[in-house]
């Protein structure tokens, strides 16, 4: 599992996300789709207790939610996999998967209005270009030193 979710996972400091810019987009969509899918399977019950638990998806159409953290975790994976193809980045499909299953649960269980699912994905992102920010530094730092 975790060679799909990070096929090219350095084994030294060496190595970074190298290939065809084809292999990059079908790897973003494939790990994007994975988080998402497992966000909808997990909305399929209640996490935790009634008081504060996650609910189940609530009832209504579920295809505009999946939609925007589909484009979202997409967004989040080339973020990601560019920084990848310039430094060694850690757990890169892992950031994703985590970020696309994380908000399409919370998503489907809440049914956020527009702004505040906005506000998520906005979020998400963030996450992911901090994440690549602390790669690039870290990889800056390593070279000067």
């Amino acid at each position: 599992m975790n060679a799909f979710l990070d096929p090219d996972e350095p084994a030294t400091e060496e190595h970074v996300a190298e290939g065809p810019l084809w292999r990059h987009a079908c790897w973003a969509a494939g790990v994007a789709a994975l988080g998402v899918g497992l966000g909808w399977s997990g909305s399929l019950f209640r996490l935790g207790p009634e008081e504060y638990g996650l609910p189940p998806a609530a009832p209504g159409p579920v295809w505009a939610y999946l939609g925007v953290w589909f484009l979202t975790a997409v967004a989040s994976a080339a973020v990601l996999r560019a920084t990848a193809a310039r430094v060694p980045v850690y757990a890169t499909g892992r950031i994703v998967v985590g970020l696309a299953f994380l908000g399409t649960r919370v998503s489907l269980g809440w049914r956020p209005e527009a702004g505040a699912l906005t506000a998520m994905a906005v979020a998400a992102l963030a996450v992911a270009v901090l994440w690549s920010a602390f790669a690039l530094r870290g990889r800056r730092g390593a070279a000067s030193a």
